[in-house]
């Protein structure tokens, strides 16, 4: 079933990741679904296009496939916001030749982890990568400063940037031979929020 809507979410990379599932139980919150290991590859055309006007063509298997389109983002305040249509698949193998066929080709391959717990209106999502640990939080605008406060997460610390774009980052000051984000390719390396020219929230 496909599901179309408005992503609306704030990230923050935070050091302790370990610490929070106990801080939402606390505040009322409750596990949605239990740590389960992402792989996600990126799409694009051949030519870069949607990349270039900001679109994202992602497909991810976890518990389930899926195959999602962004539109481009909007932020304001450290919220990014935009549209989201999001596609069940019954195979992810098949649905990589599905767009396969269609032309587009793999542009970036990233993994991690998630857990992911729901506090009233909002959806908490930690994120294991091997770039660090992030949180993000996804819901009603209103809503998303005063979660971020309970959680102890400072506000100024939002990341505006994608995975992909950390993992650029990372990748430049580090001068890393590899370009995919994948747990295999960062056996034995420590990734410092220096590298990613990030400050970590919960500090």
């Amino acid at each position: 079933m496909a599901q179309a809507g408005q992503e609306t979410e704030v990230k923050f990379h935070v050091r302790r990741l370990a610490e929070l599932p106990a801080r939402i139980l606390a505040l009322g919150g409750r596990l949605r679904s239990t740590r389960s290991h992402e792989l996600n590859l990126r799409f694009d055309a051949p030519d870069g296009r949607l990349r270039r006007a900001g679109h994202v063509l992602r497909l991810r298997r976890d518990a389930a496939v899926q195959l999602t389109f962004k539109d481009q983002s909007r932020l304001h305040d450290g919220i990014r916001s935009r549209r989201e249509i999001e596609l069940g698949a019954a195979d992810f193998d098949t649905a990589r030749q599905f767009l396969e066929a269609l032309g587009y080709v793999v542009i970036f391959t990233y993994e991690k982890f998630r857990t992911t717990y729901e506090l009233e209106s909002l959806q908490i999502m930690l994120d294991e990568l091997p770039l660090g640990g992030f949180v993000e939080l996804e819901g009603p605008p209103e809503s998303l400063k005063a979660a971020a406060a309970k959680l102890g997460l400072r506000w100024q610390t939002a990341v505006p940037r994608s995975y992909h774009e950390l993992f650029l980052q990372a990748q430049r000051v580090r001068a890393l031979p590899f370009s995919d984000l994948t747990f295999s390719n960062f056996k034995g390396m420590a990734i410092q929020p220096s590298d990613l020219a990030l400050e970590p929230a919960d500090e």
